[in-house]
């Protein structure tokens, strides 16, 4: 009965974090139900230190990443000289598209753009926490981060000419 009313509490959010890390719906509710069996084996070590649900959207985190690193999907290996010279003013680019529509865009990313920029902007992770949560360097994770918000501004762009 409280697994439930856990579930029913967390799930929605829950799956929003899985399918932005795989854009992927039928994948994001099989993560989602992975990430809710291991959050139900460890309750027992949350130490109520800050949020719970802070606490399991780390472990929805770590089970979204781990199906990429299974599916090799975060092997990345772009040179920062190559993101210096890509723009990265999304602000002004951003003020009328919608949060479904950027939704949609985000889980459109190339796998390894889309963790780096979950991770980076909607999880807040540190470039230095990032590099070392995926195995790569902070150069990288800084160039995916890069190439993933030039990548949005494109497809803004072309969605701001075709409307």
């Amino acid at each position: 009965m409280a697994q439930r009313a856990l579930y029913d509490r967390l799930a929605s959010r829950m799956l929003s974090l899985c399918l932005r890390y795989v854009g992927d719906r039928t994948t994001a509710e099989d993560i989602m139900q992975e990430g809710f069996v291991t959050l139900f084996t460890r309750l027992d070590s949350f130490r109520g230190h800050g949020s719970f649900e802070g606490w399991a959207r780390k472990i929805f985190v770590n089970t979204a990443l781990m199906y990429l690193r299974k599916k090799d999907a975060l092997k990345m290996s772009d040179d920062i000289d190559v993101a210096r010279n890509l723009s990265t003013d999304m602000a002004s680019q951003m003020e009328d598209i919608g949060y479904l529509e950027l939704m949609k865009l985000i889980t459109s990313l190339p796998a390894g753009f889309r963790t780096v920029f979950n991770m980076y902007v909607i999880e807040g992770y540190s470039h230095k926490e990032i590099a070392e949560m995926l195995d790569i360097s902070e150069i990288t994770s800084r160039s995916q981060l890069s190439r993933a918000r030039t990548w949005l501004q494109n497809k803004i762009r072309a969605n701001r000419k075709d409307a």
